[in-house]
């Protein structure tokens, strides 16, 4: 059976104050730790790539009428790139030394400012395709998490998509994709624009392999025989699939989704 991930966005329940306390987070198993961070290293890259705000359509005749997710902007940016940065310094650090307070701040920084960038600029197909990655899950029970029943974490479930998401949309944008590998450590002094995707590609691999990250899908027990309900498991996100600075089919879809199966 299929539960949907649903979201609900309204101005009328944001807060009006956040508390970041990273000392809640010291207890944390390191694969819930890892899980948790991957979602925000997702926020951060989807919300700097997606579609940019002036070309969403139609648009409204009044700003006051525009959705909770707007698309990438200038705003939104400052947040994503900053919580990238401090992603791509900290986040190996907190999984790997749950004592190491330095890494677990600034992770719990990155996490609130990463949301203020997607929750204003939105995600796209890392979310949109992970959320029956998670419904659909048969057998796999993640480790460091103990319950009784099968589960595929959000984290997981959003960043196994990320090489081939990002190969995929990054003709739209390549300056910000090839920015992106940059910031997560690629050398990119001779790269060319055209490479961006792959590049990005590549070096989010290289992350997730150093983290003891399941190798692809596959890994959860998903084969080729599952990849039309995960496509028709994506086709309702709208909210956020709309949002990918590149359209996408139901064969695109299943492209990416047979893409994801194996990193490695």
């Amino acid at each position: 059976m299929y539960y949907p991930c649903l979201g609900i966005a309204s101005r009328a329940i944001k807060p009006f104050l956040g508390l970041v306390d990273p000392s809640h987070t010291l207890y944390m198993p390191e694969r819930l730790t890892a899980n948790s961070g991957f979602d925000v290293l997702c926020h951060a890259l989807e919300s700097y790539t997606a579609l940019p705000y002036n070309k969403r359509s139609p648009c409204p005749s009044n700003p006051v009428n525009r959705p909770a997710y707007q698309g990438s902007n200038p705003i939104s940016d400052v947040w994503a790139i900053h919580a990238l940065k401090i992603v791509a310094k900290y986040l190996k650090r907190a999984i790997r030394d749950p004592e190491d307070r330095e890494a677990r701040a600034n992770m719990h920084l990155a996490s609130a400012f990463a949301g203020i960038g997607f929750g204003n600029a939105g995600v796209h197909l890392c979310h949109g395709m992970s959320y029956p990655i998670s419904g659909l899950v048969k057998k796999y029970k993640a480790k460091d998490y103990h319950v009784d029943h099968s589960l595929v974490p959000h984290g997981l479930s959003v960043v196994l998509t990320s090489p081939a998401v990002f190969t995929f949309t990054a003709p739209m944008c390549p300056e910000r994709h090839l920015e992106a590998a940059q910031i997560m450590g690629a050398d990119v002094s001779t790269a060319r624009m055209k490479d961006a995707g792959l590049i990005l590609a590549d070096t989010l691999r290289k992350f997730l392999f150093d983290l003891n990250v399941d190798n692809g899908l596959a890994a959860l027990g998903y084969s080729k025989a599952d990849i039309p309900s995960l496509v028709k498991g994506t086709l309702p996100q709208e909210r956020v699939t709309k949002l990918s600075p590149r359209h996408q089919t139901e064969e695109e879809l299943s492209a990416l989704f047979e893409a994801s199966m194996k990193l490695y």
